[in-house]
């Protein structure tokens, strides 16, 4: 059964236009909690060229991403795969990009130090890592429906919470990465683009 997002569809194309700018002409594209397949389809049907791997650890992911997948049935939109931010076994071992949206404030912080290892670990050279959603800068995190917004996720989890950009930083630098750009989105959101050094 299809699942809709509505933030996706406000948010699909803002983020399409950035990635135009930084994923590579060719190659394979891994996103990370695909959830319900619509940013899949979307861009997959905008860089035809590039294989996108959607995945998700969701059931529920799985049957919207394959039912998106059927309604379209674009040829380089693959099916959809396992894959756990929080383990060391990812189901693949290479990749030219990474994409990873609205994952890092709804998900234990363990769920994003897995997301850098596992970049650094099947990242080409120079590939991306490109994260999407709200952050916090240098321990301040506004406006107030970004405040309120972080409050209502640590409420539903306490392992949940909108993160630091600077503690993002200091994460790639352990895995080898640099913050290369950060681009301000609609609805106090930002693009962050991770570069394998």
């Amino acid at each position: 059964m299809k699942l809709e997002a509505p933030a996706a569809a406000r948010n699909r194309e803002p983020i399409r236009e950035v990635l135009a700018r930084w994923l590579p002409a060719r190659g394979l594209v891994i996103e990370i909690a695909s959830g319900s397949g619509e940013h899949a389809v979307h861009f997959a049907r905008a860089f035809p060229d590039l294989e996108w791997q959607p995945t998700d650890v969701s059931p529920d992911a799985f049957a919207s991403i394959d039912a998106w997948r059927a309604d379209v049935a674009l040829p380089n939109l693959r099916a959809p795969m396992v894959l756990d931010a929080t383990t060391a076994m990812w189901p693949v071992a290479r990749a030219d990009a990474i994409v990873c949206i609205n994952m890092i404030h709804i998900a234990p912080w363990e769920a994003t130090v897995g997301l850098f290892a596992g970049a650094a670990r099947i990242l080409a050279a120079d590939g991306v890592l490109v994260t999407y959603g709200p952050y916090a800068r240098d321990g301040v995190l506004e406006p107030e429906s970004n405040v309120a917004f972080d409050r209502s996720l640590r409420a539903r989890n306490a392992a949940w919470g909108v993160r630091d950009i600077r503690d993002l930083r200091a994460l790639a630098d352990e895995h080898g990465m640099t913050l290369a750009e950060t681009v301000a989105m609609p609805a106090n959101n930002h693009s962050l683009l991770f570069r394998r050094r």
